[in-house]
């Protein structure tokens, strides 16, 4: 998975890794020549009392080291270059997915853990990919190479070789492959201590409300005691392996000595020569116990390589078709604005019963048509259908004659706007929020739009007016000042559909009444859908929509439903009278 995950991101920096690999070639041989000068020094030059010799030598060494640094330093420059892109690259591609995901896509995997796939999962790998081409990448030119020359030293010697490898590598094998199962705990942890450090910090209004700080405390510490205790049984582990290598290293570096201590005392080996295998015996389980270092990024890296690779295997749906069918203008055509439900059908995954089932309705140009019903009916899913936040699993929304599964996502953009239930705003300040509308949008145009969503008089008493701060999700204002901002937002893109969904919720009677009668004359050439709760908000709609379980069990005018349909007759004289209602 981590190599399949890797190869197409390492692929555009080819010629950076031949190179950091050349680097390490010179590197390995600079590090592999120094043990052999050294015992030519020794043997040729100290004991001979030969001072040129020791000199030249010396000097050779010296400039050999020197070359070792420079390689090692560039290896470090390039490499660091090309894990922080390959990161860029990883992080980049999983936000485009996660972007082109629908509602349906982003449940699936929920919030918390794509933040974690997005940023602690892609580190995991870049890191890997740091220590793999500082350490890893060397350690094999370094162990067949000192391997070579502690043969081309002594045989006898190099027979304690053929014990000490294998059973480095079995002990750090072993160690390491039990490591994968904490690393996968340890993902899923921070997934879930993010969750719910989440759903703490969104719901801290809640959860002082009803004095809940302890309970909540628990569940927070109860989930990070869970992944502390993964991290300590992977940090166990993890440690283990130095000691453990270092453990077999010294315990060969004593057995050669006492056997080459036994060769020099009689006569059969030089002094120089035992010094230089044991510099090339110390230099290959350094190599090893480098790459160890590397490995235990791996088993984490791996886990995370393939949550990244989930994200990126869902295909979500298509934005658009392959070639997308222009906006008809022909005589006869359907107008721009009309939008069509035909026989609409959406079933989450793994739910027993659908959402919407079977809703056909029309809404057109110049007309406000309201959608009503029970809680749980359907409507904000039936509104979230037009922009494709959710797509139906039958049946088709066409705008302008048009199928939204085939436009392209500029078309729809321009020719729907969307008022959320939650009304949300970015960081930034209150004209770069409108502006999310209409990029080109004049400053007299934000007026206008603030006039009519009845957000002026506020806005302009701000000390710095459109370019008051705003926090994010619009926190350091109310909730009836962000959900006029985001009416104005809409009203500055001036699409040929509005879809408002429950959009006075936060307004008090008077607000409402004069946003109303403001809209109805802003949008009097558009098709309006809206969404509410409350009767008096959709009365006087053109056309009224029932919703009852995911089906249309009315439409009409207040009057006639009132007349002809007991689920609207039943939902009004819950919230007024029978003379207010008449």
């Amino acid at each position: 998975m981590l190599i399949r995950l890797l190869r197409t991101d390492l692929r555009p920096h080819l010629g950076s890794i031949v190179l950091v690999g050349v680097l390490q070639i010179a590197q390995a041989v600079g590090a592999l020549v120094l043990p052999t000068l050294n015992a030519i020094l020794i043997d040729d030059g100290v004991l001979k009392g030969d001072t040129g010799l020791v000199l030249r030598t010396g000097g050779v060494m010296l400039a050999g080291t020197a070359a070792q640094v420079l390689c090692s330093a560039a290896v470090g420059f390039l490499a660091s270059r090309i894990a922080l892109a390959v990161g860029r690259d990883l992080r980049t591609a999983v936000f485009t997915r996660i972007q082109a995901f629908s509602a349906r896509e982003v449940g699936r995997f929920g919030v918390p853990s794509l933040i974690t796939r997005t940023v602690n999962d892609v580190q995991q790998v870049q890191t890997l990919v740091f220590m793999s081409l500082t350490g890893l990448a060397a350690t094999p030119m370094m162990c067949a190479g000192g391997v070579v020359m502690a043969l081309r030293q002594d045989t006898r010697l190099s027979t304690l070789l053929l014990v000490a490898l294998p059973a480095l590598f079995v002990t750090l094998g072993v160690l390491l492959r039990r490591t994968r199962v904490p690393s996968q705990g340890m993902q899923e942890g921070i997934d879930t201590v993010n969750r719910v450090l989440r759903e703490q910090i969104t719901g801290v209004r809640v959860i002082r409300a009803f004095a809940r700080d302890r309970h909540e405390r628990t569940r927070f510490a109860e989930a990070n005691t869970r992944l502390m205790d993964m991290s300590v049984r992977a940090s166990r582990l993890m440690m283990t392996l130095f000691p453990a290598g270092m453990l077999v290293s010294n315990l060969s570096g004593v057995a050669l000595i006492w056997v080459g201590g036994h060769l020099v005392d009689d006569g059969s080996m030089r002094v120089g020569t035992l010094i230089a295998f044991l510099n090339y015996f110390m230099l290959i389980f350094g190599s090893a116990l480098l790459a160890t270092f590397t490995f235990l990024t791996a088993p984490r890296a791996q886990v995370s390589a393939g949550r990244i690779q989930e994200v990126l295997a869902v295909t979500p749906p298509p934005t658009q078709a392959a070639s997308p069918p222009s906006v008809p203008t022909l005589p006869g055509s359907p107008p721009r604005g009309l939008l069509e439900f035909r026989d609409v059908q959406l079933r989450y995954p793994g739910a027993e019963l659908p959402v919407l089932r079977g809703v056909s309705l029309m809404a057109r140009p110049g007309e406000t048509t309201a959608i009503i019903g029970s809680t749980g009916a359907g409507k904000t899913t039936l509104l979230n259908l037009v922009p494709r936040l959710l797509d139906p699993t039958g049946g088709a929304v066409r705008v302008g004659g048009l199928d939204v599964a085939e436009m392209a996502p500029e078309d729809l953009v321009r020719a729907v706007a969307l008022v959320p239930q939650r009304p949300y705003l970015f960081s930034g300040t209150i004209a770069s929020n409108l502006r999310y509308g209409d990029p080109e949008a004049t400053d007299a145009e934000l007026w206008h739009a603030l006039e009519i969503a009845q957000a002026r008089d506020f806005v302009e008493a701000l000390p710095e007016g459109l370019d008051t701060p705003v926090g994010q999700g619009g926190g350091s204002l109310s909730g009836g000042q962000r959900q006029r901002l985001t009416i104005a937002r809409a009203l500055v893109a001036r699409p040929a559909v509005y879809l408002f969904d429950d959009p006075f919720s936060a307004l008090d009677p008077v607000t409402e009444r004069a946003l109303r009668d403001a809209l109805d004359h802003e949008t009097r050439d558009a098709t309006v859908l809206m969404v509410a709760q409350r009767v008096p908000s959709i009365r006087y709609a053109d056309r009224i929509v029932v919703l009852d379980e995911g089906r249309v069990a009315g439409e009409g005018t207040h009057h006639e439903l009132m007349a002809t349909s007991g689920t609207y007759r039943e939902i009004v004289l819950s919230q007024l009278t029978e003379e207010e209602a008449a």
